[in-house]
């Protein structure tokens, strides 16, 4: 997954991202806008896990759409 492309499309992305990660608000997904680094350390928050933790789920979440040529 390209995170440029993935901010630029973050409004079709944050569903996918929801639906994942529950826990964030609408506030969080607002604060994130499609940034990896930002999106890391709300989950971080949210789910009270490692950051290595966080970004092994977000490249499982990027794997997902690694053919989608929405995000590539």
């Amino acid at each position: 997954m390209n995170w440029d492309r993935a901010e630029g499309n973050w409004k079709q992305l944050k569903g996918k991202v929801r639906e994942q990660w529950g826990k964030l608000t609408d506030d969080n997904l607002d604060v994130i806008s499609g940034r990896r680094e930002q999106l890391a350390g709300k989950i971080q928050e949210a789910y009270g896990i490692s950051k290595d933790e966080a970004e092994r789920q977000i490249r499982d979440f990027e794997t997902r759409f690694d053919d989608d040529p929405t995000y590539r």
